[in-house]
C-alpha cells in the first residue's frame, strides 16, 4: 500500500528573524522549530507554506507579505526572482555585511568554540555590482520556462537559451537578457553570440538528450583590458564553428583571446580538454602592485579583483613579515598570494594540486622576476610531509587558503608538528575554517580576524585569521 502523502503546513503571521546559510533566512515555527525560507528578508512578516519537514526543521516559502522589512530594497536585476545567482539582492548592502559578518563569528565561536578577540568589522565592496572577471554560461535548447509563461496560450516560438542553471535543475537554463555581476561588453558579446547563432540555425545543447552544438561559455575580462572567450562546443561542424568564431572576431575586435575546445563528455568540465586558440593569444593578464598574472583558461585566479587586492594585502600584513621568514604558502592556486607576499620574506615555497595552477605560477614568478619562490605540485595531505619539511625547511609561518573543504586532518596534524610561529588561515567557509581551527586551539590562539566581501549581493564571505603559537 502507498505511503500517505504529507500536506504541507500553512503557519500565518511569522515573522523572519535571521540569515542563515546558503543565503537562505530563518523564521520559527509556532513549535519552536527552525523554518527555512528563500524569498523573504529578516524583518518581514508573512504567512509561510512549508515544503519538505525533517526532525529539527522545515524548509518553506512565503506565500504572503503581511509586513515588509525595512531591510528590503529594489533588486536591481530583471531575473531576481528565478536567477539563482544573487540570492541578497533585495537586501540593502549594508544588511548583508551584517549578516555575513555575524554568519563568520557565529561559525568561529560555535563550530570552533574559539575565544575571539576584538573582531575587525567586515570590509565591504566598493562596487556592489558588475564586479566579476569571469563568468560562465550554459546554452540550452529547451530553456526554462516562467509560470507566467507556462500558463500564457501565446506560442512559445523559441527555447534556446543562454543563461544560468536555475537552482536545483541540472538540465534547466534561465535565458539572461542583462547579468549585472560582469562589465561591459560582457551582456553585448553574450546576446550577439546567441542572436547570431539562432539566426545561422547552430543548434544549442540538450542536456538530456545529449545533442547540439552549442554547450558552454566562458567570458573573463581583466582588470588590463584584457578579453578571454571560450565557446566549448559538443559536436565539431567546422562550417557553422568558423561561421560563429569569425563573427565574433569581427564584431568584437576587442577580445584578446578567443578560444574554444569540442567536449564530447557527458559533462562539461574542461580541465581534462584540449582547448584550441583561434584567434590572438591563449592567455590574458591581470596586474596587481605592479605585479601581472598570466590567465589562461583553466587558470584559477580570484573573481573580484579589486577585493581580491585588499584580501591579499590583509593577508601580508597579518603576516607580519619582516624579510626574514621561510613562508610556506599552502593551496597555492596559481602562487598569487605568494608572489604577493614574496617581497617581505625570505623565502616563499607554494603547493598545490593542480598540476596546470602551479605552470601558471611558475611562469608568473619568472614574469616578475622572483626569484625567492618556489612551486612543488601534489596532492597537500601526501606531499606535505617529514621529508617535505626537512627538505625546504621549518617555516615561520603558514599562510593556507584552502577549498570549502577546508583542510584535511593530516595537514592540520603536521601543522600542529612543525608548529609555525603564524598561521594566517584565508577561507572561503567560514565553517570549515572554525573547525580546522578547534583542532589546534591548544597550540595556537587568534589574534586576530577580518572578513573580507568578495561577492556582494550573495551570501558568500571570505574571511582571514591570525593564529599565533601560544607562549
Amino acid at each position: 500500500m502507498a505511503r500517505k502523502k504529507k500536506k504541507n503546513q500553512i503557519f500565518e503571521n511569522i515573522e523572519v528573524i535571521d540569515a542563515g546559510a546558503k543565503g537562505k533566512t530563518v523564521a520559527k515555527a509556532p513549535d519552536g522549530r527552525v523554518i527555512f525560507l528563500t524569498n523573504t528578508v529578516p524583518g518581514d512578516v508573512v504567512d509561510i507554506r512549508t515544503g519538505k519537514k525533517r526532525k529539527a526543521y522545515f524548509e518553506g516559502t512565503a506565500i504572503k507579505f503581511h509586513k515588509e522589512s525595512d531591510k528590503r530594497v529594489e533588486p536591481e536585476c530583471e531575473h531576481f526572482e528565478h536567477c539563482g545567482g544573487c540570492k541578497w539582492q533585495n537586501m540593502g548592502y549594508e544588511h548583508q555585511l551584517y549578516y555575513k559578518q555575524k554568519e563568520v563569528t557565529n561559525n568561529l565561536i560555535r563550530i570552533g568554540h574559539l575565544d575571539l578577540p576584538e573582531v575587525t568589522p567586515i570590509l565591504g565592496c566598493e562596487k556592489q555590482y558588475f564586479y566579476r572577471n569571469k563568468m560562465e554560461f550554459s546554452f540550452s535548447s529547451n530553456r526554462w520556462l516562467t509560470y507566467e509563461e507556462i500558463n500564457s496560450e501565446e506560442e512559445i516560438d523559441s527555447r534556446n537559451a543562454l543563461g544560468f542553471h536555475i537552482a536545483g535543475m541540472w538540465d534547466k537554463i534561465l535565458d539572461i537578457k542583462k547579468c549585472h555581476l560582469q562589465e561591459d561588453p560582457s551582456n553585448e558579446i553574450r546576446n550577439f553570440i546567441k542572436e547570431f547563432a539562432i539566426k545561422n540555425e547552430i543548434p544549442f545543447f540538450n542536456p538530456r538528450a545529449q545533442e547540439g552544438m552549442l554547450r558552454t561559455l566562458m567570458l573573463r575580462i581583466a582588470s588590463t583590458g584584457d578579453i578571454m572567450l571560450v565557446i566549448q562546443f559538443y559536436q565539431e561542424n567546422v562550417e557553422k564553428r568558423e561561421l560563429l568564431l569569425d563573427a565574433i572576431k569581427e564584431r568584437f575586435p576587442q577580445v584578446t583571446s578567443l578560444q574554444y575546445v569540442i567536449n564530447e563528455k557527458a559533462n562539461d568540465t574542461l580541465y581534462d580538454q584540449d582547448i584550441i586558440l583561434y584567434e590572438g593569444k591563449d592567455h590574458i593578464y591581470e596586474k596587481m602592485e605592479g605585479l601581472r598574472f598570466k590567465i589562461g583558461p583553466k587558470s584559477f585566479y580570484q573573481t573580484n579583483s579589486t577585493q581580491a587586492y585588499e584580501l591579499y594585502k590583509i593577508t601580508r600584513e597579518l603576516a607580519g613579515l619582516n624579510g626574514n621568514e621561510l613562508v610556506y604558502d599552502l593551496y597555492t592556486g596559481t602562487g598569487t598570494i605568494a608572489q604577493f607576499v614574496a617581497k617581505k620574506a625570505k623565502k616563499v615555497i607554494g603547493v598545490e594540486s593542480v598540476p596546470e595552477a602551479i605552470a601558471d605560477a611558475k611562469i608568473n614568478a619568472q614574469f616578475n622576476n622572483i626569484d625567492n619562490v618556489d612551486f612543488f605540485v601534489g596532492d597537500m595531505k601526501d606531499v606535505f610531509n617529514t621529508e617535505f619539511i626537512n627538505t625546504h625547511g621549518k617555516p615561520d609561518v603558514i599562510i593556507t587558503d584552502p577549498p570549502r573543504d577546508g583542510m584535511h586532518k593530516n595537514v592540520v596534524a603536521k601543522i600542529l608538528e612543525i608548529a609555525p610561529e603564524k598561521i594566517v588561515y584565508v577561507s572561503c567557509n567560514s565553517a570549515t575554517q572554525a573547525r580546522d581551527i578547534s583542532l589546534m586551539k591548544d597550540v595556537y590562539k587568534v589574534t586576530k580576524t577580518q572578513a573580507v566581501d568578495m561577492f556582494p549581493q550573495t551570501h558568500h564571505v571570505e574571511n582571514v585569521v591570525l593564529l599565533e603559537k601560544i607562549k
